[in-house]
């Protein structure tokens, strides 16, 4: 009896030692993280700024292991030293929390080629924006035009939560139901408070991007 518990012991670990290979080479294929979009918000259009909002998405990324990157918020500005989002967010290419590449190149991310919508678009944790019964919240705060330049809605360049409005994108890519809608520059807000914010399916979340 002991013999054959043995003989299975023997037979079955160069097996078990190829599985956890496999498993280990795996996980080491998968490419680090680049995107996500943050799990909460502020609520509301004050982010403190475009450092403020870097800094939200600098916290979420070490929360979740992938702090050793630089993460910069997917914002435009606007007025005196204006800033657009597609400038501040390197050269790419992103992959997802699970691996899924969203864009390979800032051309590729601002054209059909991105792969943004409510399957791959998902927070720091891995987990969708739109969870079945839940609030609606695919309005994504950006400040942007559909390539990624400012307009002149950034609640005051993300400081205000109350007066302006912001330009806000479906990260789902669904307008009324419908597909086709873009993902950083779908419609205003109707204002920069929480309340306005919630009223068409928004709570302040961003788009977080590595740039390096």
């Amino acid at each position: 009896m002991h013999r054959s518990v043995g003989f299975i012991v023997l037979a079955i670990a160069p097996l078990m030692a190829v599985l956890v290979d496999q498993a280990s080479a795996q996980q080491a294929a998968r490419p680090p993280v680049g995107f996500f979009i943050t799990s909460s918000g502020s609520g509301t259009g004050d982010l403190g700024g475009l450092s403020g909002a870097d800094q939200r998405c600098q916290a979420l990324a070490k929360a979740a292991g992938a702090g050793n990157r630089t993460w910069r918020a997917y914002l435009s500005t606007n007025g005196p030293g204006a800033v657009s989002a597609r400038d501040r967010i390197g050269a790419g290419p992103w992959y997802s929390v699970k691996g899924v590449l969203i864009a390979q190149s800032v051309a590729d991310l601002h054209s059909d080629k991105a792969n943004i919508n409510n399957d791959t678009a998902l927070d720091e944790q891995g987990r969708t924006i739109n969870s079945q019964g839940a609030p609606n919240r695919h309005d994504i705060l950006t400040g942007s035009t559909t390539d990624g330049r400012p307009t002149e809605m950034t609640c005051q360049n993300w400081t205000s939560s109350g007066a302006g409005a912001a330009t806000l994108g479906h990260h789902d890519r669904l307008a009324r139901g419908n597909p086709g809608s873009p993902w950083n520059s779908a419609h205003a807000s109707q204002g920069c408070s929480a309340e306005n914010l919630r009223a068409s399916g928004g709570a302040g979340l961003l788009y977080c991007f590595a740039a390096n």
